[in-house]
């Protein structure tokens, strides 16, 4: 192994290895650098003949931090900050490196700066960090999914821990799609009280606060803070609240651009815990040190004519998230399968909304396999009052509609893993999700279908019933704003019912039809049931991606790319780095528990794959194995865990296949490898 090692025993002689390392002073607001280290990075930038490790066989529990590592199996997990001593403590050293998101804020339009009426989604399901706080994923039969994306402009992970930081899950998907994500802060009930008497006190002490913030938001990768106090406020308290929150909001502004603060609606100028459900001149203090306040559920029309008319809010009507509770608690507008009635109302006055706890579709249905229907079902009554927003980015554009779980794992229309599974970081660029109707009471609707699919959990089906009337009819798949270059390559992955024709087509948004010119086909490859259609276009404007079909419907992965970019040659993976070895053993097998993490531009892959094989054991008649899938990797980062392994002494191989955003697999001579040799620790028995 590389760098320094100590060794800590347990009273069952257990033993466990791990990193040592000068820390150095933390810097605020400086990011979690992709290589950690300076132990690790010398690890990555050994040479390539050095690059094999050996291990000595010593067992015992992981002493990984528990806050980042599952004590059981040492799968990476997050979570949040318990208290303001943990938050002051909080060193760069300290951050999960698998919470760190990879994904960078996707371009969308309409840009956040310039949506008149904003939709955030504040995510309160069951206390938080479920079945998502597992970093690389969980076998979960029936999760809750969001997947409505092109609806909102926020996403708030919310909890009551003192600091919720978001899993990293949560912020690459949202970020994939353009949505931007808070973390929440938050102080409640006499404990939070006492909390903020402390670090409101003074400038300095709710500076560090402000700092401590800023610094986790930029070491994570995500975009702001929602500010809860929910507890009574002394005198000093309030009187610097403004000045913490004015503070906060410049530190984020500079440190991470287009960041969002927010302030809850809860406490008043005089320190009263007291919520107003709207903007008021008791509150407008701190809705003017920040970047918007999110009220209180309980209002009525009579709040929203109101703060229309005040004039702290003239100017800055997109900054008021007004909530709305879908658990509908109390006296509100709407709620549940109502929600709607609330959303049309805070439009009406011109408000952006908050909707809080749309987690309860899930939780309200007895059976969670009906969380889709049910779900769709839900977004599509809010969907007159919403705004679909479009993905703006250079080609390629690539989506396989994978939803981020699925009954079984899909590649290339084949089963890849034969169970459930549930990870965001799978998650793709999501279609457009609606139910049309048709002349002649015909319809059509397009829904997620994790009963097949060709990459990931999941796939698109289009169905509905065609009118005798008409010869055939549209889907909006996707409404995308991308450059096209002169001649652009689109492929479809499909299959179609008995007696339907899909094809896939392109149109401008204001276009009467679905056109494309100067279409090139070249021969379809089958692939068993599946059609896959390839073109190559030219001269064609954007901005919808449109199936056509003549009857009920199929699913597709649609991609457009430049045809220029399909000859580029792929890049090697580099610097395979194995660290933090754990050694278990239990039930007759010996389960190695491991860090990996390389080189490779995150940017050009769509995921990638890593096996395992074994190169040799203590029978040299046994060949050496065939490589073995351990799982994918959605970033240069991967943690194996209880993978079992031949007795010692052995050599093992680890390897990182990288597969291209556009679906193609990587030479093997490009794959990185690592081999780990082991043997067991003997001791004198005398």
């Amino acid at each position: 192994m590389d760098g320094a090692l100590t060794t800590e025993h347990q009273e069952d002689g257990s033993l466990r290895r791990r990193k040592t390392e000068d820390e150095g002073e933390d810097q605020i607001g400086s990011k979690l650098s992709k290589t950690e280290t300076t132990g690790l990075e010398s690890c990555l930038d050994e040479p390539v003949e050095l690059r094999s490790v050996h291990e000595v066989i010593k067992y015992g529990a992981s002493s990984l931090p528990a806050k980042h590592y599952d004590p059981d199996t040492t799968e990476p997990i997050s979570s949040g900050l318990q208290s303001l001593e943990e938050l002051l403590s909080w060193k760069r050293s300290d951050a999960n490196p698998f919470n760190v998101a990879t994904v960078p804020l996707a371009n969308r339009e309409p840009s956040l700066a310039s949506t008149p009426h904003r939709t955030l989604v504040s995510h309160d399901m069951m206390g938080g960090y479920l079945d998502d706080r597992f970093l690389q994923g969980a076998e979960s039969d029936a999760p809750y999914v969001f997947y409505h994306w092109q609806y909102i402009d926020v996403f708030n992970y919310f909890s009551h821990n003192t600091v919720t930081i978001p899993p990293s899950v949560w912020t690459n998907a949202a970020h994939r799609h353009g949505v931007i994500v808070l973390g929440t802060f938050i102080t409640e009930w006499t404990d939070g009280g006492k909390m903020c008497e402390v670090f409101l006190k003074e400038e300095e002490s709710y500076r560090a606060v402000a700092d401590r913030l800023v610094q986790i938001a930029h070491c994570y990768g995500f975009d702001g803070w929602l500010i809860n106090i929910e507890n009574p406020l002394g005198e000093t308290a309030v009187k610097n609240t403004p000045l913490f929150l004015r503070y906060l909001t410049d530190q984020m502004h500079e440190r991470v651009p287009g960041s969002m603060v927010l302030w809850y609606d809860s406490v008043l100028e005089n320190g009263q815990l007291k919520w107003q459900n709207e903007l008021n001149p008791s509150n407008r203090v701190f809705f003017s040190a920040c970047d918007g306040i999110f009220t209180n559920y309980n209002w009525t029309e009579q709040n929203l004519e109101g703060m229309k008319a005040y004039s702290a809010a003239q100017g800055r009507l997109a900054d008021i998230f007004v909530g709305v509770d879908v658990f509908a608690r109390g006296e509100v507008v709407g709620g549940k399968l109502e929600t709607n009635k609330a959303l049309e109302m805070i439009r009406k006055h011109d408000f952006s909304t908050a909707i809080f706890a749309p987690g309860w579709v899930y939780e309200s249905i007895p059976d969670k396999n009906d969380f889709r229907k049910e779900q769709d079902k839900f977004w599509s009554l809010l969907s007159d009052f919403l705004y679909v927003h479009r993905p703006s980015s250079p080609l390629p554009f690539v989506s396989s509609f994978c939803q981020g779980a699925g009954t079984s794992l899909y590649w290339r229309g084949q089963r890849e893993v034969d169970r459930s599974w549930f990870n965001l970081d799978a998650q793709e660029l999501q279609p457009l999700y609606y139910r049309e109707t048709l002349e002649g009471e015909g319809w059509l609707r397009t829904q997620g279908c994790p009963e097949d699919a060709w990459s990931g959990g999941s796939s698109l089906l289009v169905e509905g019933v065609l009118p005798s009337m008409l010869s055939k009819v549209c889907a909006r798949i996707f409404s995308l704003q991308v450059p096209l270059s002169s001649r652009v390559f689109v492929s479809l992955i499909y299959k179609p019912s008995p007696g339907v024709t899909v094809s896939l087509e392109l149109k401008t948004a204001d276009a009467t039809l679905c056109t494309h010119r100067g279409v090139q086909d070249i021969p379809s490859e089958s692939y068993h049931t599946e059609m896959f259609r390839i073109y190559l276009v030219s001269h064609i404007t954007q901005r919808y991606v449109c199936l056509c079909l003549s009857l009920p419907p199929p699913p597709p992965p649609p991609q457009i790319l430049d045809a220029e970019s399909l000859s580029v040659a792929p890049l090697p993976v580099q610097s395979v780095c194995l660290y933090d070895v754990v050694w278990l053993r239990g039930a007759n097998k010996l389960n190695l528990n491991a860090t990996l993490r390389w080189r490779y531009p995150a940017q050009l892959v769509r995921h990638f794959l890593v096996y395992w094989r074994r190169l040799r054991g203590p029978d040299p008649r046994i060949p050496s194995g065939k490589l073995a899938l351990i799982g994918r990797a959605y970033c240069p980062l991967f943690r194996v865990t209880e993978l079992t392994v031949p007795e010692p002494p052995g050599l093992l191989e680890l390897v990182v296949e990288p597969v291209s955003r556009e679906g193609f697999r990587v030479p093997e001579s490009q794959w990185g490898r690592r081999s780990l040799s082991y043997t067991e620790e003997r001791t004198d028995q005398s």
